[in-house]
């Protein structure tokens, strides 16, 4: 019985670890997390924010994922938005998830990463 998303992966090019670890730790505010040794050999880098982790890994016939992408929640989107605008990340909102304020981004080196935060509920609903 699946219990949890433990982790996501997300392919990037050899060599882009350092744009990579300026991205999701200065502008999405995510923790780098040490590989295992013989996973590090591999290149890559993994991150985290709370539950959530993302691990970049090195894809040397690399393409960027336009469409599949990670879906990630956040609390005070609005606010969230704004510190990724205020670093140079591209936001383009979308309005089409009911029940949701979302917006896309991309990582520096083209990744599709969804930003989504759920309404509150009505009083009495």
């Amino acid at each position: 019985m699946l219990t949890a998303v433990d982790h996501v992966q997300v392919a990037a090019p050899p060599d882009s670890e350092d744009r990579l670890r300026v991205y999701y730790t200065d502008v999405l505010g995510m923790t780098e997390i040490p590989k295992p040794p013989v996973l590090a050999a591999r290149g890559g880098c993994w991150f985290a924010a709370g539950p959530v982790q993302l691990h970049l890994g090195v894809e040397d016939d690399f393409r960027p994922a336009r469409k599949a992408h990670p879906g990630l929640r956040v609390t005070g989107i609005e606010e969230y938005a704004q510190r990724l605008q205020e670093r140079g990340a591209k936001v383009v909102w979308d309005e089409n998830l009911p029940g949701h304020r979302r917006f896309y981004s991309e990582d520096p080196v083209g990744n599709r990463l969804e930003f989504l935060e759920p309404y509150e509920a009505e009083p009495g609903s």
